[in-house]
């Protein structure tokens, strides 16, 4: 495994993080999530991500279980705040001070642990002034209860607001976290250049787009049983805009360059995306262990250059790069 650093920070992470969004405290049985995190420990991860409103606060509460017993120096621990959580009342959602300060206490004692290595803006709150976010980030820093702070799926122009307050605040705005693969490159042209003027690394999920670049899904064929695309409750919305047969039958031909680097075609999608020197880590979910072994190999590879042309030649104009997608990501209301 190798280690990466933040931002423009000291903190190093593993450059493969294991996420469970969609799996832990739904899809998969508690004895299968934790066989999984232990997976990703023995492989050598030890970042390890998360959000309160996964599975409306059960994934925090799996993943601290699954860690109970690891020396919590050696971990790296992420979770986030916004979404609707707990009842679902008019404050249980959004970056209002209320919300933060009362949903960082609530994601500690599940997560069991005294401090998380990161807490992240699960999204941008536009009903809340960002002063507000900011100083409450501030305190949590200053309390102790988060050693570093970031963002998910911020534009550039709120990435700039924010990291000016926290300067101010004296506290590091260190990460964001989008969606990224060689599929969805939205972030390239201009949240990636913003992120390194700032001193911002990139916490990429759904590398391998949604398991797309697996080369699972066959044009004209039914998807595979048990898939994410034939499961409505787990993530058949956010994959059905890959599942067109222009798409899979251009994944279909990565498969050669793949082989090539004695790959499989999930490993080629992780390394894609750690080619691109603002990418901190990539972050991978499983419903196996085996998932995770496989996955981590993807770690310290080097796709040479001409490999990376012929990927973008492969892939061409089905490749979703229009930077203002992002700003669709953070929703104009909070409601609960």
């Amino acid at each position: 495994m190798q280690f990466r650093y933040l931002g423009q920070s000291g903190f190093k992470i593993s450059e493969i993080t294991y996420g469970n969004w969609l799996t832990h405290g739904s899809q998969i049985e508690n004895e299968t999530a934790a066989a999984c995190v232990r997976a990703a420990l023995d492989a050598g991860i030890t970042t390890f991500d998360t959000a309160d409103v996964y599975a409306n606060t059960a994934a925090e509460s799996v993943l601290g279980a699954a860690l109970k017993g690891e020396r919590r120096q050696s971990l790296e621990i992420f979770t986030k705040v916004f979404g609707p959580t707990g009842p679902k009342g008019h404050n249980d959602v959004g970056l209002s001070r209320k919300h933060i300060m009362e949903s960082i206490d609530g994601s500690l004692e599940r997560l069991g642990t005294d401090y998380v290595d990161l807490y992240q803006a699960h999204r941008y709150d536009f009903e809340t002034p960002l002063e507000e976010t900011m100083q409450a980030f501030a305190d949590i820093v200053r309390q102790g209860k988060a050693l570093y702070i970031g963002v998910s799926e911020w534009t550039e122009d709120q990435l700039r607001a924010g990291a000016a307050l926290a300067r101010e605040l004296k506290f590091q705005l260190i990460s964001n976290q989008p969606e990224y693969s060689a599929l969805w490159r939205v972030i390239e042209e201009r949240i990636v250049p913003t992120s390194k003027e700032l001193g911002i690394s990139q916490i990429v999920w759904s590398p391998v787009a949604q398991g797309v670049l697996t080369g699972k899904y066959l044009p004209g064929a039914p998807h595979p049983e048990g898939s994410r695309a034939t499961d409505e409750r787990g993530g058949a919305g956010a994959v059905k805009r890959f599942l067109t047969d222009d798409v899979l039958t251009r994944v279909q031909n990565l498969a050669p360059i793949a082989r090539e680097l004695d790959l499989t075609p999930a490993q080629l999608a992780v390394a894609w995306v750690l080619q691109n020197d603002n990418v901190a880590t990539a972050i991978i979910g499983a419903s196996r262990p085996e998932q995770v072994v496989e996955n981590v190999k993807a770690s310290g590879v080097t796709i040479p250059t001409e490999l990376m042309v012929r990927i973008d030649e492969v892939l061409g104009d089905v490749v979703e790069r229009d930077a203002s997608r992002t700003s669709e990501r953070s929703p104009s209301t909070r409601e609960a």
